[in-house]
């Protein structure tokens, strides 16, 4: 078989993207409207100040700053990689860069575009020659270690200032301590399903014996009064989770939690830059808040929402109203904003990467 035939074999079998129905492309002008104003009018307001004293603080950011946070953001999306190289194994760190971050840019552009991310890591991932399997299993993988951290670091934020009995009110300080006890038993049953075929099982049907009928009552597709048997699910999802955690788990949970680490170093030089004069502890804290408010879907990757968030957390512990707006806003543009190009860039460099076909 000549070279030009093994090239347009492996095209063929090549996945592509969904075209964007009428629907996405309206969600997403939406979402981004909506984030647009809830900066545009919500920061000024939930600040209680303008846009001209934000400006003023948005003054400060020189080129020499600008390259320093920017430098501070491409190590942290390289840590990220450990935690795609160790789910998904064979996968180097630069093709891991690539994926992420198209992946964060086409799922920066829509509501809850989380979806999208997972459709192009489908499509790297087939392209290079990985199994539809093996590539399920990452995006799972590395999906509960960015909850579990993600959902974590609000309780790691509020207990380091709990230590400080004047930072918190004592009712805030028992519903961290819930908060924290109800994170641990979750923690414990992951675990414990991962390295348990019995307690997967146990699990499985438990779930079944109390939600199992709502599931197969909206279950697309399925007869009526079908039930799916979560315990062999659960069983399944067990052997494909331990097969990949039990070696990758150092890599991943690195890089997940460097990512993380790196960022807060990020937010934190952010503040510092713009003038926001606040405790390291409070500065965590407002920090691990607006990783959680990420998650929430009604704009792309929570802007605006995380924005206003984070905002009314440090002005209300005392942080400056129109410098901690203008680090909010300056800490979004490299979260958010800038993935557009890198994954633009991303999108490059898969295009000029050498292809494989998948093996089914």
């Amino acid at each position: 078989m000549s070279p030009a035939t093994r090239a347009r074999n492996v095209a063929d079998d090549t996945p592509t993207l969904p075209r964007p129905s009428r629907r996405t492309v309206v969600q997403a002008v939406l979402g981004l409207g909506l984030a647009i104003a809830i900066i545009g009018f919500g920061l000024p307001f939930f600040a209680d100040t303008s846009w001209a004293d934000i400006g003023h603080h948005l003054g400060k950011v020189g080129w020499v700053h600008a390259l320093e946070l920017f430098g501070i953001m491409a190590i942290g999306l390289w840590c990220y990689t450990f935690t795609l190289t160790g789910s998904l194994p064979g996968l180097t760190h630069g093709k891991a860069l690539m994926m992420n971050v198209s992946g964060s840019s086409v799922g920066n552009l829509l509501p809850g575009g989380g979806a999208a991310g997972v459709a192009v890591t489908y499509l790297f991932g087939r392209s290079w020659g990985f199994s539809r399997l093996a590539i399920s299993t990452s995006i799972i993988v590395s999906g509960v270690w960015n909850v579990l951290a993600r959902v974590a670091l609000p309780f790691i934020g509020i207990a380091v200032l709990a230590m400080d009995q004047t930072a918190l009110p004592k009712s805030v300080r028992q519903a961290a301590f819930g908060a924290a006890v109800m994170a641990l038993i979750t923690l414990v049953v992951f675990i414990a399903m991962v390295v348990s075929d019995a307690w997967a099982s146990r699990l499985g049907t438990f779930v079944d014996r109390w939600v199992g009928h709502l599931i197969a009552k909206f279950r697309r597709g399925a007869k009526k009064g079908q039930r799916i048997d979560l315990a062999a699910v659960l069983r399944n999802q067990r052997s494909r989770l331990a097969s990949v955690t039990a070696h990758g788990w150092p890599a991943m949970t690195f890089g997940v939690v460097a990512f993380l680490g790196i960022y807060f170093v990020l937010f934190w030089r952010t503040m510092e830059v713009v003038g926001v004069d606040m405790p390291i502890p409070q500065l965590f804290a407002a920090y691990a808040i607006g990783r959680l408010l990420t998650a929430v879907g009604v704009t792309p990757g929570g802007l605006g929402i995380t924005e206003a968030g984070t905002l009314s957390v440090m002005v209300a512990w005392g942080g400056e109203p129109a410098a901690a707006a203008a680090g909010v806003l300056i800490f979004a543009l490299y979260t958010h904003i800038f993935e557009v190009p890198l994954g633009a860039l991303g999108w490059l460099g898969w295009t000029l990467s050498v292809k494989k076909r998948p093996p089914d």
